[in-house]
């Protein structure tokens, strides 16, 4: 579960990247995008250091 989190994320972050710097149609939804993919990398961390 940990390791699909993880890989969420970074996927997350890979769309948000390419649609700030590609596109800014729907600049909302992928910001939204991106606080999802930082609060999963957050949870992450707390979880892999618990």
């Amino acid at each position: 579960m940990g390791n699909l989190l993880y890989l969420i994320a970074v996927v997350l972050v890979i769309m948000w990247l390419i649609g700030y710097v590609g596109m800014h149609v729907g600049g909302g939804l992928i910001h939204i995008l991106l606080v999802i993919a930082v609060i999963a990398i957050v949870l992450r961390l707390i979880r892999g250091a618990a």
